[in-house]
């Protein structure tokens, strides 16, 4: 890789350190997270997970995206998280993605929150094993095969969807602390 115009340079040190900052904030909702917080419905029209008779737990899911978009609860976006974030690290570390199907979401609370922190230190393992030749190599996920994205892309990518996940949560949490007080 050259540090021509054509070529970008990706430096692993500025995306961890992005990741690091995306991740305290996270910390900041995760660590004020109730059980009752992740089933919450904001809205009548809302995407979430249900409990089987088995006891696992079911997410909402359409393959085309419904009008109105559901609004997703924390429980669902804690297990989205974990969907994407469980194909990212899979394929960061040259391993077949997990299918969606494939990712169990443990309920609300304390098991939710510490999946998310154990896919952290999976993410955080990828992240270390990568070399600068990595980096600049096709990405495999989420843009198959194509030749204008790199891993370096994929990682940045992780920290956006992360970011912005991170910021869907947080605004449940704070909405749902919020709620109206009923007239007296």
């Amino acid at each position: 890789m050259t540090d021509s115009p054509e070529e970008p340079v990706f430096s692993l040190d500025l995306l961890r350190w992005q990741f690091d900052l995306t991740w305290a904030l996270f910390t900041y909702h995760l660590e004020r997270l109730e059980p009752e917080d992740f089933l919450w419905e904001p809205a009548a029209v809302c995407w979430t997970l249900r409990r089987a008779d088995d006891g696992t737990w079911t997410a909402d899911w359409a393959e085309n995206e419904p009008d109105p978009v559901p609004l997703p609860t924390i429980a669902w976006l804690s297990w989205h998280i974990s969907w994407w974030w469980s194909t990212a690290a899979d394929h960061a570390g040259s391993k077949a993605p997990r299918e969606r199907d494939d990712i169990a979401w443990p309920g609300p609370g304390r098991a939710a929150v510490d999946q998310l922190g154990g896919l952290r230190a999976e993410w955080l393992a990828a992240l270390d094993r990568l070399t600068a030749d990595d980096l600049a190599a096709v990405a495999p996920f989420p843009w198959p095969n194509d030749p204008r994205h790199t891993v370096a892309h994929m990682v940045a990518w992780v920290n956006a969807e992360l970011m912005k996940n991170a910021a869907e949560i947080g605004q449940l949490r704070l909405q749902r602390r919020a709620r109206p007080v009923p007239l007296r």
